[in-house]
């Protein structure tokens, strides 16, 4: 793996872990693009999550130290402390599955193939939560059923293809939630998985088999993009739908299946 591979892998990690269009799925496609052995880059895909997420840590820095007070001052009553038991609870689906099937699910599903099928099957989904919420008022309340229900939808992202934070944000959608206040939610949920993932495949890192100026240029360019996203996207979802990442979605995994 060379330099110019890390900055491309890294930047692919930033835009699209964040943007509801799947970085697991963009990074294997990446990684076959560039003619990259994907089994072998496990330690590289551990040290570009991180850097995302460190990118949603210092944009959600606030969120984060109400949370943290929260807790030290045991304030289960406020919001903040409620955020903290939503987040907990909506962690438990992916934590289950990820212990349980994750070695599965990365044997069956991570190939260009069946990561071309899942976006196809997310942008599909993408409309029909826009057209539901198009039907509906919707408001900022997330609530334990909804938090509950948006943590099934984070636990379907662990296969390549299904977008984190696409699949969080229209999980909120079908239930009620705004955009803006599904895209938050989904960011401070995915702390904890996102941290568990990165260390649960870092301890089954054998061998690291790139260097490690090429995992650090990848760390630091996915934190530097990834941030710049998080914030495009925020803006973006105050007055967009999520129609054009459907489209996407559906154009990239159609020609992946024509052209792979």
């Amino acid at each position: 793996m060379e330099i110019i591979d890390s900055v491309i892998l890294g930047a692919l990690q930033g835009v699209t872990e964040f943007l509801p269009i799947s970085s697991s799925g963009h990074l294997v496609l990446g990684e076959g693009l560039l003619g990259l052995n994907i089994g072998e880059l496990k330690s590289f895909d551990v040290a570009v999550h991180m850097g995302t997420l460190l990118a949603i840590v210092l944009y959600f820095w606030k969120d984060i130290w109400g949370m943290l007070k929260a807790l030290v001052k045991w304030d289960v009553a406020g919001p903040y402390g409620k955020l903290i038991m939503y987040i907990l609870l909506g962690s438990v689906p992916a934590v289950i599955l990820g212990f349980t099937a994750e070695d599965w699910i990365d044997g069956i599903f991570r190939n260009v193939g069946a990561v071309a099928v899942m976006m196809l099957i997310v942008g599909v989904v993408f409309l029909l939560g826009e057209y539901v919420a198009g039907k509906r008022k919707s408001g900022v309340v997330i609530g334990f059923r909804k938090a509950f229900v948006i943590g099934l939808a984070q636990a379907c992202a662990l296969i390549p293809g299904v977008s984190r934070s696409g699949s969080t944000i229209v999980a909120g959608l079908f239930q009620g939630v705004s955009r803006e206040a599904a895209a938050r939610f989904s960011f401070l949920l995915g702390l904890p998985v996102m941290a568990g993932a990165g260390l649960l495949t870092a301890l089954k890192v054998e061998e690291v088999t790139v260097g490690f100026d090429v995992l650090g240029l990848g760390f630091v360019v996915s934190f530097v993009v990834g941030l710049g996203s998080v914030a495009f996207l925020m803006k973006f979802l105050k007055n967009h739908s999520l129609l054009v990442f459907a489209v996407y979605l559906l154009v990239l995994g159609i020609s992946v299946l024509i052209f792979r």
